[in-house]
């Protein structure tokens, strides 16, 4: 089993001219591997749905069995609701008749997760800090709520440590734009 820890960021969202960012770790058993990378003009959805492309991207295998993990509610959302499956019948309209946003990326996403025999989408919270124990149990229980139970509270501080370290790789891939 791979697990996959990912975070975009984008510094000025919001503006015309910006900067994003996304990070990614691919975990098996005791190996990591950290991946990064950035784009000028683009959206905070949009690195966070990067970071789990490249991710699914580096894999050098087909047909394993894949464990997401991310903060994007918007992306764990759409993979765990089945929003895509909508958005292709309706040939890629929202419910509102509106185009799906980042449809490239959706569609390459779908493409790489059909190379395997099992992925599965995790929501954690993110740029959560592992020293405060009063959250720490409040954002385990909500975790659980999200994900199911089958969770120990461990794998919640292990997934919640690596999207840290996700997020700062997210600010390197800025970073690597920035002087451009």
């Amino acid at each position: 089993m791979i697990n996959i820890y990912t975070d975009g960021a984008c510094a000025g969202n919001q503006n015309e001219k910006n900067l994003g960012g996304w990070g990614a770790i691919l975990e098996y058993g005791e190996n990591k591997k950290e991946i990064f990378g950035g784009e000028i003009n683009t959206t905070n959805n949009r690195m966070e749905m990067t970071a789990l492309l490249e991710a699914l991207r580096a894999l050098t295998k087909d047909n394993l069995i894949v464990h997401c993990y991310s903060d994007s509610s918007y992306l764990m959302e759409c993979f765990n609701k089945k929003w895509y499956l909508k958005w292709k019948n309706n040939g890629w309209l929202t419910s509102a008749k509106s185009p799906v946003e980042n449809k490239d990326l959706w569609e390459n996403l779908l493409f790489q997760i059909e190379k395997h025999k099992e992925v599965k989408f995790y929501r954690v919270k993110g740029h959560l800090s592992i020293k405060n124990n009063a959250d720490m149990d409040k954002w385990f229980k909500k975790f659980l709520e999200w994900n199911g139970k089958s969770f120990t509270k461990e794998d919640f501080i292990h997934a919640t440590k690596m999207n840290v370290e996700a997020d700062t790789l997210a600010n390197k891939g800025i970073d690597s734009i920035r002087n451009l």
